[in-house]
């Protein structure tokens, strides 16, 4: 299949230009189809997708303040927010097509980063409880801990969820031409790179530095250092 845009203004140029492909492709008038878009769809899909992240933000920083603590809650979002700025960075540089697969994409990138900062937070959870009664390791030390302890995981997680999206890209486009495939596989790919690298670089590293000026962390690295 072949895809053709144009800034059409009536019905007659839209007629014109169906007649031009389907002699070009020697096929009948009807197998060419013909989707318009104005700025009322795109509106409209703004606003849903501007809806859908606002709900998205409020139910995930009260699950995680809640599950785990308020501090938490404001790494990962922070680092949800830098998930989407990339992506979309990325859709602006190459002049990708925005449709509502790639919202949609984007809202399973936003799924699939919160899992693996989750995972981390949980694990330096686990750890603090258990170590930070000894008083001989600080809160960065026990954050690298749950991070060598995860890393491997993360990085099992990430390559084997995007070995099916990178065959989902090659099939839709090159076999099947199937174009909603394409775009929901490149947002995906673009989100699955840059959620591991925000778990991992970002939300935990915001943690630890809240955490850290904590006034029990603060007595912990006094006495560390003071050895």
């Amino acid at each position: 299949s072949i895809r053709v845009r144009a800034d059409l203004d009536t019905a007659a140029e839209v007629e014109e230009v169906t007649t031009i492909l389907a002699e070009l492709a020697g096929r009948a008038e009807s197998d060419v189809s013909v989707t318009t878009v104005g700025p009322s769809w795109g509106d409209q899909i703004t606003d849903k997708a501007r809806t859908a992240l606002i709900w998205f933000f409020v139910i995930v920083a009260g699950y995680i303040a809640v599950r785990l603590e308020w501090k938490m809650a404001v790494g990962a979002l922070i680092a949800v927010a830098h998930d989407i700025l990339i992506s979309v960075g990325v859709y602006s540089l190459f002049q990708f097509e925005v449709t509502p697969a790639t919202v949609i994409a984007f809202l399973t990138i936003m799924g699939y980063s919160l899992y693996d900062t989750i995972v981390v937070y949980d694990k330096v959870r686990e750890i603090h409880g258990r170590w930070s009664g000894t008083g001989r390791y600080t809160y960065n030390e026990m954050m690298n801990l749950a991070l060598n302890q995860v890393l491997m995981r993360s990085i099992n997680t990430s390559i084997t969820s995007m070995l099916p999206v990178a065959s989902m890209l090659v099939v839709g486009s090159f076999f099947l031409g199937a174009l909603t495939l394409q775009e929901f596989a490149i947002a995906l790919l673009i989100g699955i790179v840059v959620g591991y690298y925000s778990s991992i670089f970002i939300a935990s590293a915001l943690v630890a530095v809240m955490k850290s000026r904590e006034e029990a962390n603060l007595a912990v690295l006094r006495k560390v250092e003071s050895r």
